[in-house]
């Protein structure tokens, strides 16, 4: 691995197209493996082979990848200043998530200074399905239970109150979509709950989970629901910096999520409508 590595990182920045006799010699190898590389390269889409030269050269998959680094690490810079108002006026540890196959990652955070706190790690992971930011993510991107299943797999307990039946899932998620928030009432670790809404982009794709942890002491129904309106009107807050502009909702979906059909998303059906909520609430998507 970490010589196909070495060689696609060489012919890409060579910015010129490369021969298997090239490529042998940068690295000191014999033709048969230095063709063997390259044929893995193409054969895995990371490089392409002209037919008429038999020439290779990076293929536009590593393109793709840096500009989607490069608009992770700009939605981060931008929605900072969001996750910091709303840390300290909640005074809950705050987090910004994204999701990568079956499980969320951390992008950014927000410690809670009070002594009772939550906590997440920056590039740490945790199961979609366990926690706020995974559930608000989901919800968004709308799989059915097919789907479901083929990207989170079997549903592990990490507690007792982990949710282990996909179609008790899909419920749970129905009613994230039906109230505007993802809860996590200790599913992924004991004494932590949490909320999370989506944020959206311009196009109407959701590439960031907003996400709130907070110790389970604290999370009564009461203050679960003000915290939750807080969550929400920062998540429109950091929609609305990344271009998106609330109205009838877009067909709601996850940037890029490989198992999605966009077709079978309907606007109506992820439209956060006023109809089962207490009068003045707003869901992300009013």
């Amino acid at each position: 691995m970490a010589k196909g590595l070495a060689a696609l990182e060489w012919i890409t920045r060579r910015q010129r197209d490369c021969r298997v006799v090239d490529l042998a010699q940068a690295f000191g190898m014999a033709r048969s493996n230095a063709h063997r590389t390259l044929q893995t390269l193409v054969e895995c889409g990371w490089a392409t082979q002209d037919p008429a030269t038999s020439a290779y050269r990076p293929s536009l998959r590593i393109f793709e990848l840096g500009a989607l680094v490069a608009e992770v690490s700009d939605i981060t810079a931008l929605l900072r200043p969001h996750l910091a108002a709303l840390a300290q006026a909640s005074g809950e540890t705050i987090h910004l998530a994204t999701l990568d196959g079956a499980e969320i990652v951390y992008l950014d955070k927000f410690d809670s200074p009070l002594p009772v706190a939550a906590y997440s790690r920056i590039g740490g992971r945790a199961p979609a399905y366990c926690v706020a930011s995974g559930k608000a993510l989901l919800a968004a991107a709308q799989w059915d239970e097919a789907d479901l299943r083929e990207r989170l797999g079997s549903l592990v307990a990490h507690t007792p109150q982990s949710i282990v039946d996909i179609a008790a899932l899909q419920a749970e998620l129905a009613r994230t979509r039906t109230r505007g928030y993802a809860e996590n009432r200790e599913e992924w670790r004991l004494g932590v709950c949490g909320l999370g809404v989506p944020v959206f982009n311009a196009r109407g794709e959701a590439v960031a989970a907003l996400g709130m942890s907070v110790p389970s002491i604290r999370f009564t129904r009461t203050r679960a629901r003000e915290l939750a309106e807080q969550v929400m009107a920062c998540a429109r807050e950091a929609s609305g910096t990344l271009g998106y502009r609330h109205g009838p909702a877009p067909a709601t979906r996850l940037r890029k999520a490989p198992h999605h059909k966009d077709g079978d998303v309907k606007n109506e059906a992820i439209r956060h409508t006023a109809a089962g909520r207490p009068p003045g609430r707003r869901g992300p998507f009013d």
